[in-house]
């Protein structure tokens, strides 16, 4: 890479870091610049997931303070992400993408849609005591939320764009929980499906790495993400909404054009 492509993938890696930490849809800045400066379709794909665990991370210590009450619910749901996460990683490296991009832009735009429910959907989950925690998740709505990290854990392993956008969709269907709350168990299980994958990654097709693009966008993401989740946990909740049906929105469009 030449110094300009080399500062054009950290300035990516910044803009995917603070995306991801916040909304969930980096990955649409970071993998279009891949692409342009020479890295192959799954090498690039690999190289992306690699570089912006970095973010994952930062943008997860941000939102520490969201993540109050909410340890057992993540030890629950963590496996189920990991596992999904390994599952995304084999069908990555074995499958052609064309079996699975076609279905992509449909499940972002159910995502989409129900981010846009979740306000009405909510009001008939058991409510949040008065300055108190959410009641537990038990029974049907745990087994429903497992699947859901399952499902988005192998979306991520697979095909990282707008996962946390589905997640949210997902989770905020399911849980009583602000926003920002679900924004920041979103990028907790993120960061695991993530370095997981990553991970997996460099284990079994370290030859499919391009270690500069991952370095770049990992400085590029760390940072990124750390001053993202500063500003970007005081949102109000609409502001917030409206970026992730944005992102999603323009998610569906890139895929189904690009």
């Amino acid at each position: 890479m030449t110094g300009w492509e080399m500062l054009a993938v950290a300035a990516a890696g910044f803009a995917a870091g603070g995306i991801n930490a916040v909304v969930g849809s980096g990955t649409l800045v970071s993998f279009p610049v891949l692409l342009a400066v020479g890295l192959p379709p799954v090498p690039a794909t690999i190289s992306n997931s690699l570089g912006l665990v970095a973010g994952n991370l930062s943008g997860s210590i941000g939102y520490r303070r969201e993540l109050r009450g909410q340890r057992r619910l993540l030890l629950r749901l963590l496996p189920a992400s990991i596992l999904g996460a390994l599952t995304g990683a084999f069908l990555l490296l074995n499958l052609p993408a064309a079996a699975f991009e076609a279905i992509v832009p449909v499940l972002i735009g159910l995502a989409v849609l129900l981010v846009v429910l979740q306000p009405l959907v909510q009001r008939s989950l058991p409510a949040r005591p008065a300055g108190g925690t959410a009641p537990p998740v038990r029974g049907g709505r745990l087994a429903a939320c497992f699947a859901g990290a399952y499902f988005t854990g192998t979306y991520g392993g697979y095909f990282a764009a707008s996962q946390g956008v589905l997640q949210i969709g997902i989770f905020g269907l399911l849980l009583r929980e602000p926003l920002q709350r679900l924004n920041a168990l979103k990028n907790v299980l993120t960061l695991a499906v993530n370095t997981v994958a990553a991970g997996t990654y460099v284990v079994v097709a370290s030859d499919r790495i391009n270690w500069w693009a991952a370095a770049l966008l990992s400085v590029g993401s760390l940072t990124g993400g750390a001053v993202s989740s500063r500003y970007g946990r005081r949102l109000p909740a609409a502001v917030l909404r409206t970026a992730i049906v944005a992102l999603g929105l323009v998610a569906i469009v890139v895929l189904v054009t690009g």
